[in-house]
């Protein structure tokens, strides 16, 4: 027998660093996940433990990094972390590194927003994950659980029938998903929050103003966008369930429901995946 992979590290490392500028504090909470590809088969396969960094440790280190090196940048945060595991194990071949933002919005109060305290916001959440090696450290940045939608402007037609196919074809429906977008960087830009924003801003613009003949037409499209947003980066992967609005079926009371009344549906639902990359 043969161990022909082995990975291992800390997950769900939870913080929450609150930044004070006198009176007004803001907030930056993550998910911080550190994952080691390294010398370790022994452990596995001698119970060897001599080399092994045990997973504690990599809790304590994202704590103590996110006290001193935690800021603005996710990105910034996480390439020091993997880097240091590299630096300080020369056992360590490749650390991975996943931060998941949970985002915070500053409440408003008597119409004016508030010093210190804040609401849970939406469910959108920032992603980063870097890849560090002797050779380099590769970021790629984006987003999850975005929830967008559009009530017009989406059709689906002339696609494949055969004797399972009862679904209409439609030229007005609505668009509805929860987008994950990640995309890769291929030169470190002047500012990974700039940056990120404008890539986002690029994507939804397309979602909003043009028209969708198919979610794959719009996902190529919004990957189109951001590619040409950002020099920076190389490719961009998103994925795109069809979050279903079905039409109610008002016939057998007499009325007309000229697609005004929908029930909302999240199973099943299509996925749809694609990458677009610069030639």
């Amino acid at each position: 027998m043969k161990l022909t992979h082995h990975q291992y590290g800390k997950a769900r490392v939870r913080v929450m660093k609150v930044a004070r500028d006198g009176a007004r504090h803001s907030l930056k909470e993550l998910d911080v996940s550190v994952m080691l590809v390294g010398e370790f088969d022994a452990s596995y396969t001698k119970a060897d433990n001599s080399l092994v960094v045990a997973t504690d440790t990599m809790k304590n280190t994202v704590n103590i990094f996110a006290k001193e090196k935690l800021g603005a940048e996710n990105e910034e945060f996480g390439v020091a972390l993997g880097e240091h595991f590299l630096k300080t194990y020369p056992q360590v071949q490749r650390a991975e590194i996943e931060l998941l933002e949970h985002c915070w919005d500053r409440m408003h109060v008597g119409g004016k927003p508030h010093d210190h305290s804040f609401t849970g916001g939406n469910s959108t959440r920032p992603f980063a994950q870097i890849l560090c090696t002797a050779r380099e450290s590769q970021v790629t940045s984006g987003v999850e659980d975005l929830l967008i939608l559009k009530s017009t402007a989406s059709g689906f037609a002339g696609f494949a029938r055969d004797k399972f196919t009862t679904l209409p074809e439609t030229n007005d429906r609505i668009l509805a998903t929860k987008l994950r977008a990640r995309w890769t960087y291929q030169r470190k830009p002047t500012s990974y929050s700039k940056t990120n924003t404008a890539i986002l801003e690029a994507m939804l613009d397309v979602f909003a103003t043009q028209y969708s003949a198919s979610v794959q037409a719009t996902l190529y499209q919004m990957g189109e966008a951001a590619l040409t947003i950002a020099p920076e980066i190389s490719k961009i992967t998103l994925t795109m369930p069809n979050q279903h609005c079905l039409l109610v079926n008002l016939a057998p009371f007499g009325i007309q429901n000229q697609n005004e009344l929908f029930v909302p549906t999240t199973e099943p639902h299509g996925l749809i995946e694609g990458t677009v990359e610069r030639e």
